[in-house]
């Protein structure tokens, strides 16, 4: 019988392949540098594995996809709490991979403990990537008016200025953290845990693997080391000066592989941008344009916090703009310039396999076939409407957080991805029947109006500034 489990890539990918090396599961290709997703065990015939991003394999496990996963706790709380009756067995905890989530604020702020902040009069900010969670622990807190913002990351640079709290992982103990913030308390601590669905377990034979695991962490003595990171002391900060002024202009500015298109154009501009891209992870960058602050966040995150007024002006991508529009199409945020770099089509995609060449054949299919159609995608809003007007009868979107070209053909029908040469799906293969649309940065802005002459002049500086340089280049 086939057993299949879904491993970590991240975090955990290192201490986990050294534990199923030591278990002699045969899995040579699961390693940091890994570019295929699939594995086959050496050892034993029936078992094989695919790589996930760690957020996406609880919810794996748990529709039944996988008879196991590894992943942190963390994880897996933040899908129980929304959906306590998840089909979840939790196995083992491994040993490795301790953390605890921490509730953190400002240091210059009075609250020092999770105690007080139920004190706190107005509403209660808290950015997180972990929102369920977030919702869960305001609402045990009691607290009377509070706001959760769901990111893909990056959430200690939110407080003060974008949110009061944030909650995010660190290890145990723990009290200070960058950006001048400080633990108010620890919410959770997590580890690496197995868990298994909750029907495979009861209807499968997983003894011969288990017994591999088991006997390993029963009586072998290794031990591996903490990760560096999580030993190294906590890097110094330059002080966070508290927005208070209306007239500053707030503008956020991409972390990941778009960073450096942005400083090309900043620099074209003449505009300099000093520690960014950061060597050690700096998210406060400083600006030479005077009334402006700069953070750094996800592009993903970028349209609601411009959309609830964290940020004035933000560089993103157009694919993330639409994301956000299609679920909230009264947003006041909207594209203010096309800044021409990080070209991308978005396309829908299924496996070389099936066989169907475009969306017409495709939705044939799906009128055949008993069982709704899987939808794959980090875009869950383009995907959902893209299903819709396509008339592809029933079907069901899988929110993935990355490497969703994974997903076909196991556990999606068909995938909706960002591509810019489609060099990668093919390699996976995979075959694109549609382009939806294409994107590619752009400055965005919110169409509320400003209270400030001075905010204004200023955005409109740099719009016309960045224009300029867009038209010179």
């Amino acid at each position: 019988m086939p057993i299949k489990i879904a491993l970590p890539k991240g975090r955990l990918l290192g201490e986990t392949a050294a534990l199923l090396n030591r278990a002699g599961w045969g899995l040579g290709g699961y390693h940091e540098k890994a570019r295929l997703y699939r594995l086959q065990s050496e050892t034993f015939p029936d078992l094989s594995a695919k790589m996930f991003h760690e957020r996406d394999i609880p919810v794996q496990v748990a529709i039944g996809n996988y008879d196991f996963g590894i992943c942190g706790l963390d994880w897996i709380e933040e899908l129980l709490v929304k959906y306590p009756s998840s089909a979840l067995v939790r196995v083992k905890n491994l040993g490795y991979g301790e953390g605890a989530l921490h509730l953190v604020g400002s240091k210059s702020d009075e609250t020092s403990s999770v105690e007080e902040v139920g004190a706190r009069l107005g509403v209660i900010r808290i950015a997180s990537e972990y929102p369920n969670l977030a919702e869960s622990l305001a609402l045990n807190l009691r607290l009377k008016r509070f706001s959760i913002f769901p990111l893909w990351g990056g959430a200690e640079v939110y407080p003060p200025e974008s949110a009061e709290l944030a909650l995010i992982s660190g290890r145990r103990g723990h009290k200070l953290f960058d950006y001048d913030l400080v633990s108010l308390g620890e919410i959770r601590s997590y580890s690496a845990i197995l868990i298994a669905n909750k029907n495979s377990w009861e209807a499968k034979d997983l003894s011969v693997v288990l017994s591999s695991l088991e006997d390993t962490l029963a009586f072998s003595d290794w031990r591996l080391p903490l990760a560096e990171v999580a030993r190294a002391s906590v890097t110094a900060r330059p002080c966070i000066p508290r927005e208070t002024s209306e007239d500053v202009v707030r503008l956020a500015l991409p972390d990941g592989h778009q960073q450096q298109p942005t400083v090309s154009l900043l620099n074209r501009a003449g505009i300099q941008i000093d520690d960014y891209p950061s060597p050690t992870g700096n998210r406060r960058p400083l600006v030479s344009l005077d009334g402006v602050t700069v953070k750094v966040i996800r592009p993903q995150d970028m349209p609601l916090q411009v959309a609830n007024g964290n940020f004035d002006l933000a560089i993103t991508g157009r694919d993330w703009v639409r994301e956000h529009l299609y679920q909230f199409p009264s947003s006041p945020v909207a594209e203010l310039l096309d800044l021409k770099f990080g070209k991308v089509r978005i396309v829908a995609v299924v496996s070389q396999d099936l066989a169907v060449s475009d969306i017409y054949s495709l939705r044939q299919l799906s009128e055949r076939q008993p069982k709704p159609l899987r939808v794959a995608s980090e875009y869950v809003n383009i995907a959902d409407k893209y299903a819709r007007d396509n008339h592809l009868g029933m079907y069901r979107v899988v929110p993935t957080w990355g490497a969703s070209e994974a997903f076909l053909p196991e556990d999606a029908d068909l995938l909706i991805e960002n591509t810019q040469t489609g060099r990668t799906l093919a390699k996976h293969n995979l075959k694109i029947i549609d382009t939806l649309f294409r994107s590619s940065a752009c400055l965005i802005g919110n169409t509320s109006g400003l209270s400030s002459s001075r905010k204004k002049a200023r955005i409109d500086c740099i719009i016309n500034t960045l224009r300029t340089a867009l038209e010179s280049g």
